[in-house]
């Protein structure tokens, strides 16, 4: 694990020494694909509830501009880190939207739970399309956070978190 949080710090450092990391455009295209991934989910439903063909046509359309966008997104992949990356968006979406209905039921705790796990994904997001994880240690990162309150993935959301600024114009 030492050697992979020294790997990841290297890679940071190289990144550093070029201009700021300014992923403010990435990270409002990524929140946009998540939206479509959501408009996508409710085109299925709409079809499965009235059996009009016209959703699945524009749910085609929708998926189209989705996996256009995502490419913007995702440069250089290998293997399923194209698919990883869309499910890591898609189930970091979906947390965010249980985790307000859990905040406007009252339910602050469990919203704040919802809400972490979400941002963990997102996390994982940006550390795989930034090369700074790659997917299969994504598995083996779960089993030691598991184990350690210092983990690679502790150390990643770190990182990630000084990357990316929002607020960066």
């Amino acid at each position: 694990m030492q050697n992979d949080i020294r790997s990841l710090l290297n890679k940071v450092k190289a990144v550093e020494k070029g201009e700021k990391l300014d992923l403010s455009s990435g990270e409002d295209l990524s929140v946009g694909v998540m939206n479509l991934i959501a408009i996508e989910e409710h085109l299925f439903f709409s079809f499965g509830k009235t059996k009009d063909g016209k959703y699945l046509a524009l749910l085609n359309e929708v998926r189209e501009m989705r996996k256009k966008l995502l490419k913007n997104l995702i440069k250089d992949y290998e293997g399923e880190d194209w698919c990883i990356s869309k499910h890591l968006l898609a189930g970091c979406m979906r947390l965010i939207e249980v985790g307000t209905k859990s905040l406007t039921k009252g339910d602050k705790k469990e919203a704040e739970d919802y809400f972490q796990m979400a941002y963990k994904l997102y996390e994982m997001f940006w550390g795989l399309n930034l090369k700074l994880i790659k997917s299969e240690e994504l598995e083996k990162s779960v089993e030691v956070e598991k184990e350690s309150t210092h983990s690679f993935m502790g150390k990643l959301g770190e990182i990630i978190k000084k990357a990316i600024d929002c607020c960066r114009e």
